[in-house]
């Protein structure tokens, strides 16, 4: 059986889900707290980092990651998660300089890089991996923020954990079958090209998760 169809696939994306149905003051929120599921818009681009089950056709050949222009695209959710060596409490604050994992609330794959040559730019490959939510050191990123946390209104930074490269976007377009989506990679130095905001979500207060105090440090599917 393919393990995305698998009963621990749905469960982790029944929590997922079920977190944008919870009516709450969470948009309230002036911040991006551990938990929360939200979409990221690159600034300089005006596209939101996306993702779906395509392949890269070159490289890695992981699941490939995209920037597209339309708001409403439910594949553009990535939910905010810790490391597996620190710890990310539910409805908390994400502190500038915290290392966290992003993870495609559709796939259950990981924001992701590595030393492969991105398709269109050669700059450096991300793409999204891992199964259920877990995946390995390679999908943590930490957050380059002005203040003492993320800012919901504020263009924010994701540096590349174990390469130091910059989450980026620079305009290259692909072709068939996803045409007209952009290409994210990662870049060594700050640019306008790296700047991302937090836009459409759920922002996770303590009170708010269906499922109670879950850990968002480990992998979801062992929770349940």
């Amino acid at each position: 059986m393919d393990k995305r169809t698998g009963p621990a696939h749905f469960l982790f994306r029944f929590f997922l889900l079920s977190c944008l149905f919870v009516l709450s003051l969470a948009t309230e929120l002036s911040f991006v707290t551990c938990g929360s599921v939200v979409k990221l818009l690159n600034v300089k681009h005006n596209v939101r980092l996306h993702s779906h089950d395509v392949r890269y056709g070159s490289g890695s050949g992981q699941q490939s990651v995209t920037g597209v222009t339309t708001v409403e695209d439910s594949n553009s959710y990535w939910s905010v998660r810790g490391t597996s060596g620190a710890l990310c409490h539910r409805g908390t604050p994400v502190k500038c300089g915290q290392t966290i994992r992003l993870t495609h609330l559709n796939t259950g794959r990981n924001l992701h890089s590595h030393y492969f040559a991105s398709p269109l730019s050669s700059n450096q490959e991300v793409s999204a991996f891992g199964e259920e939510g877990e995946g390995d050191h390679l999908d943590e990123w930490m957050v380059q923020c002005e203040g003492l946390v993320w800012e919901r209104e504020e263009a924010v930074r994701f540096q590349h954990a174990s390469t130091d490269t910059l989450l980026s976007v620079t305009g290259e377009q692909y072709g068939r079958p996803i045409h007209g989506q952009r290409e994210v990679h990662a870049m060594t130095g700050p640019s306008q090209h790296s700047l991302w905001r937090a836009m459409e979500g759920v922002f996770m207060k303590p009170s708010e998760s269906p499922l109670g105090n879950m850990d968002y440090s480990h992998p979801l599917h062992t929770e349940f």
